[in-house]
């Protein structure tokens, strides 16, 4: 069995996903493993049959996923200006630049093409394939590192991992926000279970009972219920250049 809750995954979070997993396999009455899952493939994690809980991406969870998976909830990490279990990207450029009337001439960095925050929000921020030149990253904080070290001029970030960012790394100081984009659905936790209820009640549990230094942490207030529709509503994005 599989349970993984990487998307957030770093050493300042990394206990308490591990104690909110503890809490909720103590209130959840079926099977599951007794560790998370760190390290390897999302994609096999998250098609695995014995996958009991996994944290996805919004993108991935419409392109690919749905049919697949069951949505157990979406964590609600408590983004200005959003309804709860929404979030939004912030576009980020070094200090002293602003953000460009034409797409053209800037340097993209993105973590990856399967990436809500990283690449379809820039496109729909952008209105399409329009930037000069595109860098990927592979991570977030890698898309930050490459604008930081003027090898980008501009990379969207996920609201949540940018506010990581700012409280923990360094490279935050060289950078600034330039424009925020259009809320949408967060990353679901999913499950190959085919009744999510009591996965779901358990979660919601363990988020409850969180200490307030986890919450302060990880930014993780509650569990909200989208509906499947909301994420399949979100256009795709156009595929990355090669």
């Amino acid at each position: 069995m599989i349970a993984s809750l990487a998307m957030y995954d770093r050493p300042e979070t990394r206990a308490h996903y591990a104690a909110l997993w503890d809490s909720i396999r103590a209130a959840y009455p079926g099977p599951s493993p007794e560790t998370l899952t760190y390290g390897g493939d999302p994609w096999a994690q998250w098609t695995a049959p014995d996958l009991v809980l996994s944290h996805t991406c919004g993108l991935p969870y419409r392109a690919r996923l749905a049919d697949q998976v069951t949505l157990v909830g979406t964590p609600d990490y408590g983004i200005d200006g959003c309804h709860p279990g929404y979030y939004r990207s912030v576009a980020v450029m070094r200090l002293g630049q602003s953000l460009p009337e034409d797409f053209g001439a800037s340097r993209l960095a993105y973590n990856e093409g399967l990436s809500q925050s990283g690449w379809a929000a820039a496109m729909e921020y952008a209105g399409g394939l329009r930037f000069g030149v595109y860098l990927c990253t592979g991570a977030h904080a890698a898309a930050a590192q490459a604008v930081a070290e003027g090898r980008a001029d501009i990379a969207f970030l996920d609201a949540v991992t940018w506010r990581m960012i700012t409280r923990w790394d360094g490279v935050a100081a060289k950078l600034h926000e330039v424009a925020t984009t259009t809320p949408r659905p967060g990353l679901p936790l999913i499950t190959r279970a085919g009744d999510a209820t009591a996965l779901a009640r358990a979660t919601q549990s363990a988020i409850a009972a969180m200490t307030d230094t986890a919450r302060a942490d990880t930014g993780l207030i509650g569990l909200a219920q989208i509906p499947r529709a909301a994420y399949l509503d979100v256009p795709l994005p156009p595929k990355p250049l090669k």
